[in-house]
């Protein structure tokens, strides 16, 4: 009789190659392009969600599991602003709209910009997705602000939470403040402009001295370079800034919206670039990796996913990976020729074509 190997002793042999060496910073190409063999997914099955409407946009997706059915949180901007919507799934591929989480609200420091990304997940790679609550609630970070247009105004960072159902659309309750602005006076110089997207995850408290972290985009200027920082927490409502430096910068151009997985003891920050000198494309998914959540190799192969269909030949960007029975699933952000932008995904293996397109 063949002896059954628990899932998570199997997860950490397949991943093996990933343990570091004590107190080592930067990562081995070797281990490096291994990493790159584990998540590449050259076959893109396409548009997964569209928006309803032709002057809206649909961006920024988080995909989690809850009682046996897959969800997506998702921006949904309306020519005005930002809102944070809910989708279902039965199999990553097909997904059905349910509705807002975290709309408009007027009169408020965030009255036209709610776009919120799932906080506190389970990030291990080929783990639950499963989104953990803290105090008794689930959290959620989110770009506030109350210009209306995209990416209008000073862009600041909000926290939401919910003691409700996590599959229910619902409102979520925001604060009468921003957990994070550009004027803040431990904020750096290459922040002082704006904020964008932000990333909570639970850490281990000997890494960084504290369990919460967020990674976060932002820049300093109207014409700057956008760069990835690090920003930590004990409560999820009072934040600090780790350094007043970024952890990840390129540049040139835009390094952006990171997306944490943990593979063994090794860290992975799915990321995009977009603007970058040399690239024959504007906006393309990549790759870093870390031993200690602050010191990040940067990979130096090919692209994860660029433009190259018709759905996404002007942008191909803002990731969001996770591996789910053997497959490898890259959602991310297609932007065509006509500006209309939808949620794309690519696999690892060959799931057939979808037969959504932009409306």
């Amino acid at each position: 009789m063949k002896r059954r190997i628990p899932a998570g002793l199997a997860l950490a042999a397949a991943l093996s190659f990933l343990q570091p060496a004590t107190a080592q910073q930067s990562v081995p190409q070797e281990t490096m392009k291994k990493v790159y063999e584990t998540v590449k997914t050259p076959y893109k099955y396409g548009l997964v969600l569209v928006p309803e409407r032709d002057e809206d946009m649909v961006d920024s997706p988080t995909v989690f599991r809850e009682k046996g059915k897959w969800y997506m949180t998702y921006v949904l901007f309306d020519s005005t602003g930002y809102e944070t919507w809910l989708a279902e799934s039965d199999d990553l591929l097909k997904w059905n709209t349910l509705g807002p989480i975290l709309s408009f609200a007027g009169g408020s420091w965030d009255s036209a910009q709610r776009g919120g990304y799932l906080a506190l997940q389970d990030y291990r790679w080929g783990g639950s997705y499963r989104a953990g609550k803290y105090d008794g609630r689930y959290w959620l970070s989110y770009i506030g602000g109350s210009s209306q247009g995209y990416e209008a105004g000073m862009l600041n960072v909000g926290m939401a939470r919910t003691g409700g159902e996590i599959a229910r659309p619902h409102e979520w309750e925001g604060f009468d403040a921003p957990v994070m602005t550009p004027a803040d006076p431990d904020a750096g110089s290459w922040e002082c402009y704006t904020l964008y997207k932000s990333s909570v995850i639970r850490a281990p408290k000997r890494l960084l001295g504290a369990p919460f972290v967020m990674y976060y985009n932002a820049k300093g200027s109207a014409d700057g370079k956008e760069s990835i920082g690090i920003a930590l927490s004990d409560d999820l409502k009072t934040w600090r800034r780790y350094s007043d430096r970024p952890v990840l910068e390129h540049p040139e151009g835009i390094t952006g919206d990171a997306q944490i997985q943990k593979m063994g003891d090794l860290y992975v920050m799915f990321y995009f670039g977009a603007f970058w000198k040399g690239k024959p494309y504007a906006a393309f998914n990549r790759f870093a990796c870390s031993y200690d959540l602050v010191h990040w190799t940067d990979w130096t192969g090919d692209d994860l996913i660029v433009p190259s269909e018709p759905y996404d030949n002007l942008f191909a960007h803002k990731s969001f990976v996770v591996k789910y029975k053997g497959v490898v699933y890259h959602f991310y952000c297609a932007v065509n020729g006509h500006d209309r932008r939808g949620i794309a995904v690519a696999t690892s293996r060959d799931m057939g074509r979808s037969s959504l397109q932009f409306r």
